[in-house]
């Protein structure tokens, strides 16, 4: 379980280029670590269109974007690509994140349950510090809200 306050999971991953992105790579600035679905999906698309578009305002506020699921660097490479998305999406293909932040959760479509990844999203502070969790995001909202709580 994830705790408001306390240090967030380490993580090591590859973005769309093959580049390794750390944790502490950010050290003394804000990240926003958002989990998502499936790549190329339409809400999945729409979240990261958005943070595409106001990504200099939150950079203005300090935040990196990092976006995470468990497709792989090729397929995140094509939606970067697809959407010129102007941040890091990293591949956890093995969902070692994704179970560190405790995000695989059981879900359900056309009848048949499975485990898959949620759409949540945490605000990491300066310290490594989870300053934010946001349990059941929206996405086409959810940059709005993100913004308002770093102004």
């Amino acid at each position: 379980m994830i705790k408001l306050n306390s240090p967030a999971p380490s993580f090591t991953l590859a973005d769309q280029h093959g580049k390794m992105h750390s944790l502490k790579d950010y050290a003394g600035k804000k990240v926003l670590l958002y989990f998502y679905p499936k790549d190329d999906t339409p809400g999945c698309t729409t979240e990261a269109c958005n943070f595409r578009d106001r990504l200099n305002e939150l950079k203005d506020h300090g935040v990196q974007v990092l976006g995470v699921s468990k497709d792989s660097v090729d397929s995140h490479k094509k939606f970067a690509e697809k959407f010129q998305l102007n941040f890091p999406l990293l591949a956890d293909e093995d969902g070692t994140v994704v179970e560190a932040y405790n995000v695989l959760k059981e879900k359900s479509m056309f009848g048949k349950t499975y485990m898959g990844v949620s759409r949540e999203s945490f605000l990491i502070d300066e310290e490594g510090n989870i300053a934010k969790h946001y349990e059941k995001v929206k996405p086409a909202e959810h940059v709005e809200e993100v913004l308002e709580d770093v102004k």
